[in-house]
């Protein structure tokens, strides 16, 4: 059953080109794939992008239940962004694409936690409205 010559008349002889690559690996570049990808990615977007507003616009969702949809679809948005255009994926050589995207999510959260820390303590610092309304001529 393990035989290589019967393996190799049997169906997997018959790709195309398309299929022949391993789970994570980048296929060849004139297999059409990512034309395809891409394609399927905005059709994945816009649907997603869509149903955004119908949740919000419609009552399909429990009013106070909306912001957790609205948030659901987004990591949803996210991750087909990653995986559709960004190409993030199981590969060996995407490590430094996934290191990186890491980074720029750490610095992108310092950021803005870091602009919030420092206009709450300004917000707690500043004179009250009424006393500097009074000190003005």
């Amino acid at each position: 059953m393990s035989d290589p010559e019967t393996f190799a008349a049997g169906p997997a002889s018959e790709l195309d080109g398309r299929e022949d690559h391993a789970p994570g690996d980048a296929p060849s570049e004139d297999a059409g794939y990512w034309v395809h990808n891409a394609n399927f990615g905005l059709a994945l977007s816009v649907l997603l992008t869509a149903g955004a507003f119908a949740v919000v616009r419609s009552d399909l969702v429990w009013g106070p239940a909306i912001p957790v949809a609205l948030l659901v679809l987004a990591i949803a948005q996210m991750g087909v962004q990653l995986v559709f255009f960004l190409h993030i994926t199981t590969g060996p050589d995407n490590t430094n694409n996934v290191l990186a995207l890491a980074f720029g999510l750490l610095v992108t959260f310092l950021i803005v936690v870091g602009s919030i820390w420092i206009m709450d303590h300004l917000n707690h610092n500043m004179m009250p409205m009424q006393q500097l309304m009074q000190m003005q001529p």
